[in-house]
């Protein structure tokens, strides 16, 4: 079994807001993808669980918020394994758009 893909983005939100910017984030963020389609987008509090599908595989995870920084955890399948660096810079970015403070 392969360790999780973890991504941390920190954020100055509040856990409240943060979580309102994300919840539809995940449908909206594949929208943008064509090989990427969301299965599941559950939220359980501050927790969303969510099953996505690339390329034919699929993978799952959680997002947690906090207070100061969202924590990003996916298991991916060895074959999206050799996109997981790029999957992991592409996740921070979109996820620093959506929890920047906008004055």
């Amino acid at each position: 079994m392969s360790a999780p893909l973890v991504v941390s983005i920190p954020h100055q939100l509040g856990r409240e807001e943060a979580t309102r910017r994300l919840r539809g984030g995940l449908t909206r963020a594949a929208a943008s993808v064509p090989v990427l389609n969301v299965d599941e987008e559950r939220w359980e509090g501050d927790r969303m669980f969510f099953r996505v599908r690339a390329l034919g595989q699929a993978a799952s995870g959680q997002i947690d918020v906090a207070d100061d920084h969202v924590r990003l955890e996916v298991m991916l399948p060895w074959l999206l394994q050799r996109f997981a660096e790029v999957a992991q810079a592409a996740i921070r970015k979109r996820g620093q758009l959506l929890l920047t403070k906008k004055d």
